[in-house]
């Protein structure tokens, strides 16, 4: 990537379609093949019907760009595809928010995933456990016996770890869980895999019958940071003082810490952002969107994954943590067009990476959010971006939908059957 290059691209949404391909082609170096999967819709019906079963169609999302990322001083254009109104315009205005602190840091741990092994049946607990817990080598050997292009790229088993229930509703139980570092892929595979090949093992060691070989989406070794700072002037609106409004923020996250009532409609405005990277970039939002809820929880109550708060110069401070089992390598990102063009776009050197990004969309999507409900409302600017739905669902065509959504937003009568009435007496 070009140091020179920005990721602020103004009035970027007044561009045609065609011109905003050319102005991201530009900036990826996408080739002409590329450029057609953008301008083309990218899946095919035969790809379709090769990646699952039973395929009858595609069904396709918008895929739209979020300008002004900065994250460790690096600029990233970051391809989201999703339905819903507002999420582009809202991310990419909070990026240049955290853009006038410094952009956004991040870190990440080592891309660390958990299978599971569950053992029953076990006739001496203690022995059982002492068993596994002195076999660790044999055990890990054994796991990385069957991923050697992982482990050949410096991932493979780090430990075992065991867990003991001595109530259950089956009886006592124990949980052998494989730590195992998947570097750049998601790991699915390769962890059920590995759980599977380990399970005879343990049930020899352990005396006991082995039931369930899965990996874990609770991926709490797995984890990216974003941080970023929102100096107080940047956040002044009118009638009301930046310092104001990030105090107002503060108080809106520390609602949703203490009520999880709040807080599952918060950490969805956070899953907005990343759930839309993680299907522009073929990856399992599914798992992850599990992954993050069972996070929240992890101390006994669901709540906010972010922290906003105001620091000693009246400036807004955001940070937040939450697993994200990502990759770069294998599955429908090597296979979806689409999303090999958008991992293009993104320019990441791996799954920790990717992560980070991702944990910065997040972020940036919560502060658009919970800025917007602790000011104007959130209904005043998304309305605004649902009256282009509005107009498509009365049945404005081409140069029409603009036309009666304007209308709709300034007349604040954003309804379909106000759509069909301009559509009548404009035709």
């Amino acid at each position: 990537m070009v140091a020179t290059k920005s990721s602020q691209l103004s009035g970027f949404y007044k561009l045609t379609r065609g011109e905003r391909i050319g102005i991201v082609a530009e900036w990826a170096g996408l080739s002409d093949e590329e450029i057609d999967v953008l301008a083309d819709g990218g899946l095919s019906n035969d790809t379709a019907n090769s990646m699952i079963e039973n395929a009858i169609a595609t069904h396709a999302l918008p895929l739209g760009i979020a300008a002004n990322f900065q994250v460790n001083g690096k600029d990233y254009l970051v391809p989201m595809a999703v339905e819903e109104p507002s999420v582009l315009a809202a991310v990419s205005y909070a990026a240049k928010l955290a853009r006038a602190g410094g952009g956004f840091q991040t870190e990440s741990s080592d891309p660390i995933m958990i299978g599971q092994v569950q053992v029953l049946d076990i006739p001496d607990m203690d022995e059982a456990v002492a068993n596994v817990e002195a076999n660790r080598e044999l055990l890990m050997r054994s796991a990385d016996s069957v991923s050697q292009n992982i482990v050949r790229r410096g991932g493979g088993s780090r430990d075992i770890e065991v867990r003991r229930f001595d109530e259950t509703p089956v009886g006592a139980m124990m949980v052998v869980h494989l730590l195992y570092d998947c570097r750049d892929a998601m790991g699915a595979n390769a962890i059920n895999t590995a759980a599977e090949t380990i399970a005879p093992i343990i049930a020899e060691l352990t005396g006991g019958r082995t039931n369930l070989r899965i990996l874990s989406n609770l991926t709490d070794r797995r984890t990216a940071t974003a941080r970023c700072v929102i100096p107080a002037d940047s956040l002044t609106r009118d009638g009301m003082d930046g310092r104001e409004v990030a105090q107002r923020i503060a108080e809106a996250n520390a609602f949703a810490v203490v009520d999880p009532y709040r807080a599952t409609t918060h950490n969805k405005g956070i899953m907005n952002g990343i759930d839309a990277v993680c299907i522009a970039t073929g990856n399992d939002w599914r798992a992850i969107e599990a992954g993050a809820h069972a996070y929240a929880a992890r101390d006994g109550q669901y709540r906010a994954l972010t922290d906003w708060h105001v620091n000693e110069n009246g400036d807004l401070v955001g940070e937040m943590t939450l697993p994200l089992a990502v990759g770069t390598v294998g599955g429908a990102t090597k296979v979806h067009p689409t999303a090999q063009v958008a991992m293009k776009i993104l320019d990441v050197s791996g799954s920790q990476e990717l992560a980070e990004v991702m944990a910065c969309v997040g972020l940036a999507q919560n502060l658009a959010a919970i800025r917007a409900l602790a000011t104007d409302g959130i209904q005043k600017g998304h309305m605004r971006m649902h009256a282009r739905q509005v107009a498509l669902a009365a049945g404005a065509v081409n140069g029409q939908v603009q036309r009666i959504a304007n209308q709709l937003v300034s007349e604040g009568n954003i309804r379909v059957n106000r759509a069909e009435e301009l559509l009548i007496t404009t035709a």
